[in-house]
């Protein structure tokens, strides 16, 4: 517990120790790269603050985030304040990147929430908070660009509060002159200071109005620390100021709890608030031993880390970018998953960005890069003991929303291709892979569309396989309307033995969803009984593309008459006159199209459902109601049956009629015939590529 002495500092014999792994989360583009940069600067771990512009940050070291001027994937920087080690860990803000920060939160101590006062980004804010909340983590709210904002810190909190389940408890005022944002004063030290330009904030003494609202806001601060403090509640009843070792008892022990989120002020630009942010972690913020106990780690001994992250370099080989939570772990060490050995440690690195250093043994609360654990997984709970340690964390990803087919633009590329599906998949299990046998496609599906375009660029930038990329084929269907008696026959005479066979089989439709049925009635031993095994394997050829072009299903064939020849017929000659007589006869069975229908969910806000009715009416969806999100106030979930074919980018239109946060799940539903004009685009379009 972290106690102040007389000026305000916290007293170094009881406050707690240890590395602190910190998560950067926040909106997208609210500044958390940059905010990891002016910590690394302040800290003195670089020279010279990098800026997102010019592309030199520590944080967004990958081409793609350079590109894109986003981050991408999280990135990892250590450095040292007042003696002590921090780790930092800068998470995506898009959603179509979460995972890497759902990922790699079981193994912090605290959050801080990166966010400005723009009413947008309120539901991107709550579903970072979301996610912080129901994973136990303790959090402060750093407000960025307090520079640039047009309301006052009160009306942002009430702006923001919505977003959170727990009070948002200001520690922090801003000073105003002429408008201007000059500096902040500290409620709990009670201490104005006044910005400096990249440099330490000087204190001064407040006065007149600032005093007023200085002393308002830190009592309002109090109140809100008293709902969790009886004996606080009693020293503000009775008027009296109650010791400051106290309030900083109740903001650590509070946060800890889970009970309130501070709120801290700043201009991560200009390295304003940046300093106070950091005392405010070394002074409230949980150490590994709370972190270790929030996780019920049980290591009786041994050594235990948790996988945050997987990282494939060029040249150094597969990283696994973990956490010590206990004991610790040095170079050659072997570590077991909960499910099997994963590996020998080759090397214990010290990351900073995208550059890797060599080091010794980490201790408990260290978070490094551990080298070419093979079968370390994302998300493991890695142990030295004989007996795996329980998995201490369960983070899945969304389910996939986007798919792009891809191919080898070589066709000698594409054993190299497959490797690096794999690497890219192990790094970021957000991708899945999936082989479409039918169409003969490689799918990747994806959290959306930027999600998939980065995929893209880093098997050709990084893995170097150039790629060719299309819509992938949507699974249609035919079926037959009316029965028919169709007779095939093959005959072929080339010299010698000829090939002879002669079926009549009778071909009928059969319920939707009841698939294919083979059945025989000969009598006589027309056909002999040895083939008609074949005749059934030629049946199922010319099922596998009927006249329209597609798989032909609920389909009944029955086999009902034929003829062989002694010498002449054998099993590929029936299996041949099988496929004809279905070659023949589908078309005069008045084939139709179906086409997949799915069940679509819809979650979003509920300002933007009806914009989402609107998009599944004009995406041919039938919607089928709507309710509350349970648990998710101010939230809709939409219930609707859409053609697959209609659901290919439907993701795209989602986020923008909802700021970037709306999400659906599917799943299929039934086939249903489609006809008319789109019918016969599909099927033109069929031919066309055929």
């Amino acid at each position: 517990m972290a106690v102040a002495n007389g000026n305000g500092n916290t007293s170094k014999g009881n406050r707690s120790r240890g590395p602190r792994c910190i998560a950067l989360v926040g909106p997208f583009q609210s500044g958390k790269t940059t905010l990891l940069e002016a910590i690394l600067a302040r800290t003195g771990a670089i020279q010279r603050q990098g800026s997102v512009d010019a592309g030199n940050t520590v944080g967004d070291g990958s081409r793609e985030a350079r590109d894109h001027r986003m981050s991408v994937e999280l990135s990892v920087a250590t450095t040292t304040f007042m003696d002590e080690s921090y780790t930092f860990i800068d998470c995506p803000g898009s959603v179509e990147f979460i995972h890497d920060m759902r990922a790699a939160l079981p193994a912090v101590d605290a959050a801080v929430v990166v966010c400005e006062a723009d009413e947008k980004k309120i539901p991107q804010l709550q579903l970072i908070l979301r996610d912080l909340e129901e994973q136990k983590i303790p959090r402060f709210l750093f407000l960025n660009k307090i520079d640039k904002s047009d309301k006052r810190l009160r009306d942002t909190l009430k702006l923001l509060q919505p977003a959170s389940r727990v009070p948002l408890l200001l520690r922090q005022i801003p000073i105003w002159k002429n408008d201007i944002v000059t500096g902040f004063v500290d409620l709990a030290l009670e201490r104005a200071h006044v910005y400096k330009e990249h440099t330490a904030s000087e204190v001064i003494e407040l006065s007149g109005e600032d005093l007023e609202r200085e002393r308002a806001a830190r009592f309002t601060m109090l109140e809100t620390l008293a709902d969790h403090d009886d004996e606080l509640m009693e020293q503000l009843l009775e008027d009296i100021p109650p010791p400051r070792d106290r309030v900083f008892d109740d903001l650590a022990r509070e946060l800890r709890d889970g009970l309130v989120c501070p709120v801290l002020i700043g201009v991560a630009a200009r390295t304003n608030g940046v300093l106070r942010l950091m005392k405010a972690l070394r002074h409230e913020a949980p150490d590994i031993e709370a972190t270790a106990a929030r996780l019920g780690i049980e290591a009786k001994g041994e050594s235990v880390a948790y996988v945050l992250k997987t990282i494939n370099t060029a040249h150094g080989g597969k990283i696994s970018v973990a956490r010590v939570l206990a004991g610790q772990i040095g170079d050659g060490m072997t570590l077991n998953s909960e499910e099997a050995e994963a590996g020998r440690v080759s090397g214990v690195f010290k990351l900073m960005g995208q550059a890797t250093e060599k080091r010794g043994a980490a201790g408990v609360g260290e978070a490094i890069g551990l080298g070419k654990l093979d079968h370390a997984r994302t998300g493991d709970t890695l142990s030295s003991g004989k007996t795996p340690h329980r998995r201490i964390a369960d983070v899945r990803p969304y389910p996939p929303v986007l798919a792009v087919a891809i191919a080898a633009r070589e066709r000698k590329d594409d054993v190299k291709l497959g490797q690096a599906l794999a690497k890219m998949v192990e790094e970021d299990p957000s991708i899945t892979v999936v082989h479409n046998a039918d169409a003969h496609e490689v799918i990747l599906w994806g959290q959306g569309e930027m999600h998939l375009r980065v995929a893209v660029e880093r098997l050709t930038e990084r893995f170097g396989v150039a790629i060719e990329k299309r819509k992938p084929s949507v699974g249609y269907r035919e079926t037959i309307r009316k029965p028919v008696t169709q007779r095939g026959r093959h005959k072929k005479q080339s010299g010698g033995h000829g090939q002879f066979g002669d079926v009549v089989v009778e071909i009928r439709p059969q319920p939707r969803g009841t698939g294919f049925v083979f059945a025989e009635t000969i009598t006589g031993g027309v056909v002999p009984r040895n083939y008609i095994p074949s005749v059934e394997e030629g049946v199922t050829d010319g099922l596998r593309q009927g006249p329209l072009g597609f798989p032909v299903v609920d389909v009944a064939v029955t086999l009902t008459d034929g003829s062989y020849h002694t010498v002449d017929s054998s099993d590929q000659a029936f299996r041949t006159a099988g496929r004809i007589a279905m070659t023949e006869g589908l078309p005069q069975c008045q084939p139709v199209l179906l086409e997949p229908i799915h069940e679509v969910e819809i979650v979003c806000p509920s300002e933007a459902t009806a914009r989402i009715n609107a998009i599944l009416s004009g995406r041919r969806g039938q919607i089928l109601g709507f309710d509350t999100r349970e648990g998710w106030p101010g939230w809709d979930t939409v219930r609707a049956q859409m053609a697959e074919a209609e659901i290919g980018d439907l993701i795209i239109e989602v986020r923008s009629a909802t700021a970037g946060v709306g999400t659906f799940t599917f799943k299929f539903d039934h086939m249903a015939e489609l006809t008319g004009r789109t019918a016969d685009q599909i099927v033109a379009a069929r031919r066309a590529a055929e």
